[in-house]
């Protein structure tokens, strides 16, 4: 297997959720976390500000992803293996990397800055082939990420009768983020306190985005355009009891159309569908195997013409809306219907799902290929804004004007095809019951607390899962967490390996009872100064993953020996091959949270908001691991959050 997501011992899962690099728009208090702007949204009469920069206007000034050294590179790994070998392992994998280092090593790496010579990001086309568009497992459940609606906590608490309306006005809040995405009104993430671009390109995949099955690689087709490059498709595609809609929703004058004026045309598609057998779900087929799914859809199209055109008003749609039959109530039920709803009622090839549940509850389901998680937040966080500002009320007046009503889109099927969303189906369903959600409230202090000690949040909370790891299983856990290199050209991610031997001494203090207070303190302190180092590093792409599976690449399409580095037990121990034991991610402090599946079969995913005054924390883990258990994870990073809490309130008395 070539990358770190394809692997014999790990689930065929990529995390890559969120990182806190949220996008700013006109605001007028502003907080700073990893020196990425973070906004609090202004008023609507901002809006008809326009801003001084164009939303994609530095995207070719910015700076080429940077390459490391070889040497850099191999410093970090080698500290990385440190916690979770033994001496003479060690010795071993020292030896390894010397050998790489002077040998395999040295030549892939003269290759590698010679591509990087000539492409701006050397990584951008590998990623996006090797992590998500050439693994041929299925795409939902494993890969795509979910984001719960958070107005259920406050304005829009669950309540029978409100799925259409808030659908509606959600949509329409969604729809002026896409138009201020086509009018390049939206402004530009920084960092560096405002002062350095980061890449807009990921936002241009939000809206008229799909992925496209292949035989042996996938594909993405974008349609969105700004403005300035023309016109894009301006309906959506709504998908409720296994049928599918397509609707206008932008006029002629590039405006969406009013929250009334949509709800009518969803109360249209709930009357058509009341009291008629369900469809034939033919978004389940999204759920397949990436191959078989490439085959159906060849043979969708030989059946009729006509289906050919219906795939591409989906693939070509702004969003796709689903209206499930579900109430969830909470974040653990939502976030479990997010990523293991209906598949009767996805398009999970889509790049931007919005679920509305009956009970007025709701939810995203996305492609992670499209883009990282941190886009899913920031569109997310500017709804809510939006609700929160309005009392989740709309307030306006509608035109006197006709709109165009829904068309059903009624695929030509043959027994073949409902013989394989049945299996599609089953399929599916196995792998959405095999995952296993909880979030966990976790209110005695948050960001506040936390810096009033010095101590960096995200750091802390790193670190209180691995002690509530280290205590459960008595060993340290090989931990990802995902930093963002969005400052460069058509930048993603690079992996942060928080497991270090700081985090591993730190954890052994806290279980040991002969150590004392202040012996804790000042392991707690360099652990966490090492985190915002390391992690500083990661946002430059000085990490160690990216480099070394560029030139795990370049081994392969030369046809070389798979080098010692890749298949030394080392390798897999410390995380390498998708094996991070523990997956993580921060929305930082906005209440925004993605979520996704755990790497690992015999891990946890952690994904967490720092609010001032309290932490939420989103776990995962697969219900067929026998390692594993939700409720004991849950409870011991609890506890270890109250044991660093009075570690720090003690040292103050």
């Amino acid at each position: 297997m070539r990358n770190e997501v394809q692997n014999t011992s790990a689930r065929p899962v990529m995390m890559q959720c969120v990182r806190p690099v949220v996008g700013a728009y006109r605001y007028f208090r502003v907080q700073q976390l990893w020196r990425v702007i973070i906004p609090r949204m202004a008023s609507s009469e901002a809006e008809n500000i326009t801003p001084k920069e164009r939303t994609f206007q530095y995207q070719d000034s910015l700076p080429p992803l940077p390459l490391p050294t070889l040497r850099e590179t191999l410093d970090k790994y080698l500290y990385s293996v440190k916690p979770h070998v033994t001496e003479e392992e060690y010795k071993k994998t020292e030896a390894v990397v010397k050998e790489f280092e002077t040998g395999a090593g040295k030549e892939l790496h003269t290759k590698l800055a010679e591509r990087a010579k000539t492409h701006r990001n050397w990584l951008s086309e590998w990623w996006l082939n090797y992590v998500y568009l050439e693994p041929r497992y299925p795409t939902p459940v494993y890969v795509n990420v979910v984001g719960p609606n958070p107005a259920h906590a406050h304005y829009w608490p669950p309540q029978a009768g409100t799925q259409l309306y808030r659908a509606a006005l959600f949509t329409w809040h969604a729809l002026n983020f896409w138009k201020l995405l086509k009018n390049e009104e939206f402004a530009v993430d920084k960092a560096d306190r405002g002062k350095t671009p980061m890449s807009m390109e990921q936002y241009r995949h939000l809206f008229n985005t799909c992925k496209i099955p292949g035989e042996k690689r996938d594909k993405i087709v974008s349609y969105f355009k700004t403005v300035y490059e023309g016109e894009s498709p301006t309906h959506l595609c709504v998908l409720h009891a296994g049928r599918i809609f397509t609707m206008d929703v932008i006029d002629d004058n590039n405006v969406p159309y009013t929250p009334p004026e949509l709800q009518r045309q969803l109360t249209l598609i709930k009357e058509k569908c009341a009291g008629q057998p369900a469809g034939p779900g033919i978004g389940a087929l999204t759920a397949e195997e990436r191959t078989k799914w490439w085959k159906l859809r060849n043979r969708l199209i030989e059946l009729d013409i006509k289906n050919k055109k219906h795939l591409e008003t989906i693939e070509k749609s702004l969003i796709c809306l689903s209206l499930d039959d579900a109430s969830p109530t909470d974040d653990t039920e939502i976030i479990t219907q997010g990523l293991c709803g209906d598949c009767s009622n996805r398009w999970f090839d889509k790049s931007y799902n919005s679920l509305s549940f009956s009970n007025g509850t709701g939810s995203a389901n996305c492609d992670h290929a499209a883009y990282d998680g941190i886009i899913l937040v920031v569109l997310s966080y500017y709804v809510d804004t939006k609700i929160l500002e309005t009392k989740g009320i709309w307030k306006g007046t509608v035109p006197d004007r006709k709109v165009p009503e829904p068309e059903e889109l009624v695929f030509t099927i043959d027994e073949g095809i409902t013989q394989a969303i049945h299996d599609a189906a089953l399929q599916y369903q196995e792998m959405a019951d095999d995952l296993d959600v909880h979030c966990l409230n976790f209110k005695s202090f948050g960001k506040t607390f936390t810096r009033s000690h010095n101590l960096h949040p995200d750091g802390l909370v790193q670190l209180s899962v691995q002690l509530a790891y280290y205590r459960i299983y008595g060993k340290p856990a090989p931990t990802y967490e995902t930093a963002s290199t969005r400052k460069y050209y058509m930048g993603r991610t690079e992996t942060c390996r928080t497991c270090t031997p700081e985090a591993v001494a730190f954890c052994k203090t806290m279980v040991d009872r002969t150590t004392t207070p202040t012996q804790r303190l000042q392991a707690l302190r360099a652990v966490n100064d090492k985190f915002v180092w390391l992690m500083g590093e990661c946002q430059l792409n000085k990490g160690c993953d990216r480099h070394l599976l560029g030139l795990q690449i370049l081994a392969d399409q030369a046809g070389m020996p798979r080098p010692g580095i890749f298949t030394d037990p080392s390798w897999t121990k410390s995380g390498g091959g998708g094996n991070f034991v523990l997956s993580s991610s921060t929305a930082g402090s906005v209440p925004i949270l993605g979520c996704c599946a755990p790497m690992h079969l015999d891990g946890y995913g952690s994904f967490y908001i720092i609010h001032s005054d309290k932490i939420r924390i989103f776990l995962t883990a697969w219900k067929s691991s026998k390692a594993t258990s939700l409720e004991k994870m849950a409870g011991s990073i609890e506890q270890s959050l109250l044991d660093i809490q009075q570690l720090l309130a003690s040292s103050k008395m």
